[in-house]
Formats: C-alpha cells, structure tokens, sequence
C-alpha cells in the first residue's frame, strides 16, 4: 500500500528587519526651523530652534534664527539674549547685527539700535543698506542732521527705492504745523507764551497762553487757556485743539475755543483745515475759521505750500465774511530750518489785506499790512524757546508794534 501523502511542511517565515530610522540632518532640520519661521509659524519655529540648540549649543546661525522669531513676537529680552549671543558668538556676523538693530529699533530703543548698526556699517562699508537703518534710528532720536549725513552717504553708495525715500520724507521739516506729528519720539509738550502790544494810541495789550499737548500715533490733542488784556479790559478762554491723520498724506486741524463772558474773545469759535500732500514737496490746504462774536464771523483760507531742503514756503489767501462786510488777506511765510532739523529755525511773514466796510470812517474801504521775524530753538532735546517781533499798519490807524516770547517743553 503506498505511503501517505505527506505534505511538506512550510518553510520557516523569513522575519523582514524593521527600517532604520530615519536622522534627520541638522542641515535638514535647521531649514525646517526656517521654513517655519518664514511660513507664519513663530511657535513651532522656536521650539525647532530649541532642538538644534540642544545639538549644537552656541550655534550663531541658531541663535540667529530664534533671536529673529522672538523679535517678531515681541518677546524682546528673549530676542536680545539670543541676537547678543549670536553676535558675541560671531563678532563679525553682520546678519546679527543688522537683526540686533532692528531689534532695537522696534523695541523703542533707537539709541542701541545706532550702536548696532555702527557695528554693522564696520563690517559692510560699502552696503548703503546699513546707513539706511542707522538713518532711521538717528531720526527716532531727533539727531537729523546725523541722520541726513547717513541717507547722503546711502545714496553716494546707490541707494534708491522705498527705504531711501521714505527716509528723505521723514527728514522734510514738518510742513505747515509743526505739532500736527510726534515730536521725535516725545508723548508730551508744554508751551508758556506772552506778547506785549503796542497799538500805537492808549495802553499796551498784554496777552498769555498756557497749552499741553499730547502725542499719538493718530495725531495730537492740546488744551489751551488763554488770557488777553485790552482796552482797559481783560477776558480768558480755553481751547482745545486736535491733529488727526486722515488718508494717505493728509491730515486735519480742528479747534473748538469758548469763552464764557465773550469780553474781548468771541463766545464760541472753531476751526477746521484740511491739508493735502501733493507730493515732491508740495502740500494744499482749505479751512474755515467761525468766530461768534455779536455777529458771525467766517474766515475762509485757502493755501498752496512747498518745501524743498531746509526751507518752506507758504502763501495763503483768506476770505473774511460777517454781516455787512467783507475782506481779503495774503500772507506769504517763510521758514528756514538752519539748523537741519525740524526744532530749530528763523521764520518771516508779509501780509496784506484789505477790507470793505459801509460803516467804517474811512470811505468804506481800508487797507492793512505788516510783518513777524520768529526764532524758535530748542537749546536741548526738550527745552526750547521762541521770539518775535511783529510790525501792524492799518489805514487811518497808527501803527501796532509787539513782542511775543514763548518757553517750549517736551517730555
């Protein structure tokens, strides 16, 4: 009888080894770290940069790379001990020095800010990018004329576009009002001024203003008294008079002033004026001034002015309309800021006018004119002083004569 079939047992399995895990490069994680750092993933990115701290402690280029993240979260002192330590790490590593600077300068320390990018400029002279920075940070502390040196050094060297733009407009004395933008980085100004009239026939005038304004990003605001003596008569007021930024390069001025026993001030009055940039230097302006005296008063202004260098010039038209009357002014201003900043500077004005008038004694009709010398300057960053003197003569009038003196501080 044959043999049974057998059935050949199964060969033993043959067991396949598990992969090797995979290393991951450090070259390979650090370009993970900043793929997360540059593709909005801030917190993902410094815990990656903590592990290749981990592997490779010290690493400038880590250090770096983390430093950059924390800056961009505001994590300030984090962000300045990893950008310290990446530059001391690599002195001559000027991407660290160019990031401890614009560290600084977003943390609201410019003057550290200049310091780095010094170290900056030493390492890469011929860059104009640097001296752009430093610009930059020189302007937050009010030194423009450091500052201008810097954007002419980075325009010798090529610089063009946006940056070096953007510099040489921030660098343009303040056309127009110069409490309209935030005084190099100041939130609080203060101002004690008085003047001394002489008009000619009767007693002087004397006339005081006391104001404090206060500093935004949006604009500013002040609060203003105001005390005037004439004619045998004294009277006060208070105003409050505000800067808003509107759209791209305009801005507007708007005032309310009340006095309660309408004396010698109107009862009510207010302002609004719009300013436009027009570019290349130019800027226009439109208002309407409303007094509230016994009659109402409107003071319609128009305003053309440039400003190229260290000078502006202004000429301004204005409308004067109440009931019965009507007259017209020019006024031509000039403003030299010698000092090359926006702080310091002589100023003069001519003006004319004239005016329509049935009930005047002189014909219905008179005429006006006159002029101011102004010296404003700011013999420290936060103290300064003004003067002038001013010349007034109206048809059938003897002539008015003042001197105005004022006392500036910002803090």
């Amino acid at each position: 009888m044959p043999a049974a079939f057998q059935v050949p047992p199964s060969p033993p399995a043959i067991s396949t080894p598990a992969p090797a895990a995979t290393t991951i490069t450090f070259d390979d994680a650090y370009a993970r770290a900043r793929a997360l750092a540059n593709g909005g993933h801030p917190d993902e990115a410094v815990a990656a940069y903590d592990v290749l701290l981990a592997r490779s402690p010290g690493n400038a280029d880590v250090l770096l790379g983390r430093g950059i993240v924390l800056a961009r979260l505001e994590r300030w002192p984090e962000a300045e001990r990893d950008l310290r330590a990446a530059a001391t790490a690599a002195p001559t590593y000027a991407d660290a020095w160019s990031a401890l600077g614009d560290m600084y300068l977003w943390s609201g320390r410019p003057a550290q800010a200049v310091e780095a990018y010094g170290r900056l400029i030493a390492l890469r002279p011929g860059d104009p990018a640097p001296y752009l920075a430093r610009g930059r940070a020189l302007r937050t502390l009010g030194r423009d004329a450091d500052a201008r040196a810097d954007l002419d050094r980075a325009r010798a060297l090529g610089a063009t576009g946006d940056a070096a733009d953007a510099l040489a407009t921030a660098l343009q004395p303040r056309a127009g009002n110069l409490d309209a933008a935030l005084a190099h980085g100041y939130t609080w100004a203060a101002g004690l001024s008085a003047a001394w009239t002489d008009p000619g026939r009767g007693p002087r005038w004397n006339d005081e203003t006391v104001s404090v304004r206060h500093y935004t990003n949006a604009g500013s605001l002040a609060f203003e008294t105001l005390r005037a003596h004439r004619f045998g008569q004294h009277d006060v007021a208070w105003a409050l008079d505000g800067y808003v930024g509107l759209w791209s390069g305009a801005y507007a001025n708007v005032r309310y002033q009340r006095a309660a026993a309408a004396r010698l001030f109107p009862a009510n009055g207010g302002r609004v004026e719009l300013y436009q940039s027009l570019g290349n230097g130019w800027e226009a302006s439109v208002s309407d001034d409303v007094l509230g005296f016994a009659g109402r008063v409107n003071i319609y202004g128009a305003s053309i002015a440039k400003y190229t260098g260290d000078w502006y010039v202004q000429l301004r038209h204005q409308n004067i309309v109440s009931a019965g009357s009507h007259g017209t002014g020019e006024r031509l201003l000039a403003r030299w800021f010698y000092a090359g900043d926006a702080d310091t500077y002589l100023e003069a004005t001519l003006n004319s006018g004239r005016s329509d008038d049935p009930l005047s004694l002189v014909g219905g009709q008179s005429r006006s004119g006159g002029g101011t010398v102004t010296w404003v300057r700011y013999w420290t960053p936060a103290w300064g002083t003004r003067v002038g003197a001013s010349l007034a003569r109206t048809g059938g009038a003897a002539d008015q004569r003042a001197l105005t003196v004022a006392l500036y501080r910002r803090w």
